[in-house]
């Protein structure tokens, strides 16, 4: 018997699948970051099988075989994109939470069977007889574990699929090749009421809205070969997915995706800034859903630092901004509103990701400076596409790319756009004029540099091993002329650009010409030098090569210190403290690794003892080339994102302490880093936090200037050292006081004064009318007036203007009995905003618009009098 499904949040929903699986042996790892930096493939995470895809391959090994996480997943490019579909279906969103539980080489299809159906049945209270299960035709032992065990009847478990004719229902695989398997999807029933035709059956989800697919579980045992063909795996795995937007729909009884707590804030604080009711919501049903998405994908986005731009994440970061700014249009808001929307996803969803909270500030900034500048153009760019739109016919691939280059509009909302219009776009004449402006950049960016396939195709042998800065009789494979000049070596002891650790500076000397090399990388197996060319150097010349020594000597103890702080930070964090990504140059070095919440200080305090204990202790670090099954008996670490050769791979061992393979330069013994310390530690993005520090001379001089800040606050306060924290606290304090006390006098002054408005008023069609203008009241203040009228007298209209900050607002607001006899105060504010150069709307009783021009704000004042004065005389005389 099952217990009786609860109407649960959103949040509950996600710790209670969590909580669940971690009672059964599974590890909770954290969400892998929204931007897939580590995989080349694909531009966002758009599965929770990413961040697993090398250990279910087998190429990775974690020191867990169970795993649950939460994963959040952006579907806006690529094969996966629902960018076109949000808002115009319950079921489809930008961003959502992927919840998934894991098995790499564990358990298999019994225990994934009968725990996804303990937690849909027990831990939620879903009726079972609500939910269907499939199957692939051939899997004979999921459908005996379904129907035998499980209990399910005949009608509630379909078989489908076949991949021999081309049918890959219930049957997922990873790509063309690799590892795959059949699956078995659950689907909730809505209820009969809801079939649409004899085909509205479970796996048919997509077509009828009486079943929702809920959960797919995947069992991964084949290996599929080029042809086709099929054999099983070395080890058997289960990778599953449940949408936590669905099912949240499920158990909270809604209809759509969009009437869950994940998305209904969002949008109940987007229908008070505009003044709508439920009702008109629900007619602007689709802006209201694209701009609630959108804020959450953008909000997420931007906490990873993601910056709108023309390219990558970053472009697509702008088409969602941009695309919810016009949607906010055409709910009737002229001014700047993404920042209140992006607040609640950070309050909402804040706790689950502290990440977003850290950077509140930030993402709201940046959420407000790309809707100001977009706003600028937009109003030219709709008058510009109705131009187009006039002329008749396809609008050209040239017009909707100058529409992109000069208003800043993305292809798909120019299509959405015009689509309204009835008008189509050449989208292929688009593509062709971007890639043509791209490859006009790249040229820009490189001077003309081309390295052609026979230049990559080169072959160069890196020398600088352990920390050789020069080297002499180098020859010359490649000369590419441009800005920057691009040379190839056989040999050289330029350390190119890799694992991390930037490119080496330095010169090639050659009797008739220069490199001053300003940056060193790698294309393919050919290591490249970019830099100014001063003379001449051609094929076949010989050329010393001298490397900056400072500048690798530099790098080399950051890159040392690098493994140190790897290895201490998993002594104190745990084993799931390992690297997601660094960056090693010669001031400084970054690290990346998985967490859920900030580093507590005493831990990063910890940190930085066992480093600088590593350092004293002058342990000697050993390079060394070993076939990869030596250095996995070994037990180095090694890292996703990186390409090793199992021949031969490199090795650096921090005698008794540290193991990972590295191709980097390092140091001799860890005395010669001199000291490490922390600059800081910091989110950056869902699930990833980041630990910025220096060493050696580095170290000394931001340890000396932290000090002499240290003994000038002292001095400054007139207190000992030790004392300056608490002295600061303490002053804060007061000061906080200080600007409690300053506020509350100036809340009380911006409060209209209703008794006032009502001495002033007028009688008219049995009502009192106020008609008013506040030249310093904002839309907060006016609203704040309408509200206490409603409190101190009976039939009233109220008809008023602020100008705050030079923003012009207009208000409408009447008694609601007035409202039930027709007062439409949604009718008169719509048609005398035109005056002001805006729009606006909300509710019979209660409406307001704002606008661009306040200098016909007092027009605009007079016309809405006039408006409401004629709909009380109709009403007076009906």
């Amino acid at each position: 018997m099952t217990e009786p499904m609860q109407h649960l949040d959103a949040a509950e929903v996600r710790e209670r699948f969590q909580r669940f699986f971690e009672e059964r042996g599974h590890t909770r790892v954290p969400s892998a970051p929204i931007v897939a930096r580590d995989d080349p493939t694909l531009l966002f995470t758009n599965s929770g099988m990413v961040q697993f895809k090398r250990v279910l391959t087998g190429e990775e090994r974690r020191e867990y075989s169970r795993a649950v996480d939460a994963q959040l997943c952006l579907r806006v490019a690529g094969k996966h994109n629902d960018f076109e579909e949000v808002g115009r279906t319950p079921r489809h969103q930008t961003l959502f939470e992927m919840l998934g539980n894991w098995s790499f080489g564990d358990y298999f299809k019994a225990d994934a069977i009968h725990w996804a159906w303990q937690f849909l049945t027990g831990e939620l209270g879903i009726p079972g007889d609500r939910i269907a299960a499939t199957v692939y035709t051939d899997d004979d032992e999921a459908h005996r574990i379904w129907s035998e065990e499980i209990g399910l009847p005949p009608e509630r478990l379909v078989r489908w699929g076949n991949i021999a004719q081309g049918d890959e229902k219930n049957f997922w695989r990873m790509g063309d090749t690799g590892p795959c398997g059949p699956c078995s999807e659950l689907h909730y029933d809505r209820g009969a009421h809801l079939s649409e035709g004899p085909h509205c059956i479970p796996d048919h989800s997509e077509h009828c809205p009486r079943w929702l697919e809920v959960w797919n579980l995947v069992f991964m045992e084949f290996d599929r070969a080029a042809d086709g063909s099929l054999t099983p795996l070395p080890f058997k795995s289960v990778d599953t997915g449940m949408g936590l937007e669905r099912i949240t729909s499920v158990v909270q009884g809604v209809d759509s995706n969009y009437g869950t707590d994940l998305f209904v804030p969002i949008i109940e604080r987007l229908a008070e800034r505009i003044g709508h009711d439920p009702e008109a919501v629900e007619s602007e049903r689709f802006s209201y859903q694209v701009v609630a998405d959108h804020s959450r994908a953008m909000t997420f986005l931007l906490a990873e630092d993601v910056t709108p731009s023309n390219e990558g994440p970053g472009y697509v970061l702008r088409r969602i901004m941009r695309r919810a700014v016009r949607h906010g249009r055409l709910l009737g808001i002229t001014e700047p509103f993404l920042r209140e929307t992006c607040a609640v996803v950070v309050e909402r969803m804040g706790e689950a990701y502290p990440h977003l909270g850290e950077r509140r500030e930030a993402i709201l900034t940046a959420v407000e400076a790309e809707e100001e500048k977009f706003a600028r153009t937009l109003e030219a760019g709709s008058t510009r596409l109705d131009e187009l739109v006039a002329a008749g016919g396809t609008i050209a691939g040239a017009d909707a790319f100058r529409l992109h280059d000069t208003f800043g509009f993305p292809i798909d909302l120019t299509i959405e756009m015009a689509a309204e219009r009835g008008v189509s776009v050449d989208r292929a004449g688009f593509e062709a004029a971007m890639a043509e402006q791209r490859e006009r950049s790249r040229g820009e960016k490189r001077g003309g540099l081309r390295l052609d396939p026979d230049v990559a195709a080169l072959r160069s042998e890196f020398i600088g091993y352990p920390n050789e800065t020069s080297a002499d009789d180098l020859r010359v494979l490649a000369v590419v002329p441009g800005t920057p000049t691009a040379v190839v070596l056989d040999r050289t002891p330029f350390y190119a650009e890799g694992g991390g650790q930037i490119g080496d500076r330095g010169a090639l000397v050659g009797a008739d010409g220069r490199l001053e090399v300003t940056d060193t990388q790698r294309v393919g197996d050919a290591i490249v030098h970019l830099g100014e060319l001063s003379g001449t150097l051609a094929v076949g010349d010989p050329v010393r090569g001298e490397v900056d020594p400072g500048r690798r000597w530099a790098a080399a103890r950051n890159h040392t210190g690098t493994h140190l702080l790897h290895r201490a930070l998993r002594d104190v964090l745990g084993e799931q403290a390992k690297q997601a990504g660094s960056w090693v140059g010669p001031e400084a070095l970054r690290f990346d690794f998985p967490a859920q919440a900030a580093t507590p200080r005493d831990a990063l305090r910890e940190v930085e003892r066992i480093v600088n204990h590593q350092i004293r202790r002058d342990a000697p670090v050993h390079p060394e080339f070993m076939p990869m099954e030596q250095a996995q008996a070994l037990g180095a670490d090694m890292f996703f994102g990186e390409k090793y050769l199992p021949e031969s791979v490199r090795v650096v061992q921090v005698d008794g302490y540290s193991k990972e393979l590295c191709g980097g330069t390092h140091v001799a013994s860890t005395g010669q880093i001199g000291q490490f310390v922390i600059l800081g530690e910091a989110s950056v993005g869902a699930g990833l936090r980041r630990i910025e520090a220096v060493t050696g001379e580095g170290a000394t001089e931001l340890v000396q200037t932290r000090l002499e800040a240290l003994r000038s606050a002292a001095q400054l306060l007139g207190e000992r050292e030790e004392h300056v924290p608490q002295r600061i606290e303490a002053l804060l304090g007061r000061l906080r006081e200080a600007e409690k006390a300053a506020k509350a006098p100036r809340s009380a002054a911006s409060r209209l004064d209703a008794a006032a408005a009502l001495h002033g008023a007028r009688e008219a069609g049995g009502a009192r009318v106020v008609i008013e203008a506040y030249p310093d009241a904002d839309a907060n203040a006016l609203r704040g007036l309408a509200d206490d009228l409603r409190g101190m007298t009976g039939r009233f209209v109220l008809v008023a203007s602020g100008a705050a900050d030079g923003r012009p607002s207009l208000l409408v607001a009447a008694s609601r009995d007035l409202a039930a006899e027709g007062f439409d105060s949604a009718a008169v504010v719509r048609e005398a905003a035109a005056s002001i150069g805006g729009g606006g709307g909300g509710r019979p009783d209660l409406a307001q618009a704002g606008g661009r021009d306040v200098a016909k704000l007092d027009e605009a004042l007079r016309e809405a009098g006039r408006l409401a004065l004629e709909a009380l005389q109709r009403i007076e005389s009906s």
